[in-house]
């Protein structure tokens, strides 16, 4: 956890927060770069940078909401499904919420981190809990095969492949993991269901599986969120 996240995302502070994710919103609909509207948003409300990410991550337009709804499939239909999985993204998330870090339920409903790993990622005492902990979840609904891919430039994004393999020969899980200049456009493009909460990836109309926020409602329950997925429906 985040050393200020108490201060900065709790009491007054934290209501400011959702009048910037809802003006973030507001000017999103209206066709303001994302850039430009969070240097004008963060700036009106004296946000600090970890502010601002929050703010980021949970704000999108109602084009997106839609969209991201529109092609998110319940978990059930994952059944003899191939999956392919943002391993960074999802691993990062479960970690966090394992060790009661801050979690956003996003306007669009994704469960989002405000972690930045910034081309370093380092295994954790959760890391291996979190992946087992995936594993299970998904192979009760029996996927026909699970990819997970990581970003290859990132730092130990091999050690952490070689856990998912290994985990998987234990269990006997039909899984692959592999490491990938640009994961993102291979999700895009593989025509496989994916696990992720990458905006980028989402507004490619991907089908896709919400699975962090199935994990939030099902095993963490005790988890530090905040929500902010009314926020486009409060009024103007």
């Amino acid at each position: 956890m985040h050393l200020n996240d108490q201060a900065l995302f709790s009491g007054e502070p934290l209501l400011r927060l959702r009048d910037a994710v809802y003006e973030f919103c507001w000017l999103l609909n209206r066709g303001y770069a994302r850039h430009s509207v969070m240097q004008l948003v963060g700036d009106h409300h004296q946000l600090v940078k970890r502010q601002r990410l929050a703010i980021s991550r949970a704000a999108c337009s109602n084009t997106s909401r839609e969209l991201r709804k529109t092609t998110c499939l319940p978990i059930e239909q994952i059944k003899d499904r191939q999956l392919v999985i943002d391993g960074f993204n999802l691993i990062i998330s479960v970690e966090t919420a394992m060790a009661g870090g801050l979690l956003l339920r996003c306007c669009d409903g994704c469960i989002r981190d405000i972690a930045g790993i910034h081309g370093t990622y380092r295994l954790v005492h959760e890391t291996r809990q979190a992946i087992e902990l995936i594993g299970n979840v998904l192979q009760a609904f029996c996927p026909a095969s699970v990819l997970w891919l990581f970003d290859k430039p990132v730092s130990n994004s091999g050690r952490l492949a070689e856990m998912v393999r290994d985990i998987a020969t234990v269990h006997h899980w039909n899984w692959q993991a592999e490491l990938i200049d640009n994961p993102d456009q291979v999700i895009r493009n593989s025509g496989k269901v994916a696990i992720t909460s990458d905006s980028a990836i989402l507004d490619g109309g991907v089908q896709w599986v919400n699975l962090g926020a199935y994990l939030t409602t099902n095993h963490f329950h005790e988890s530090w969120l905040i929500d902010f997925s009314d926020v486009l429906n409060e009024p103007e």
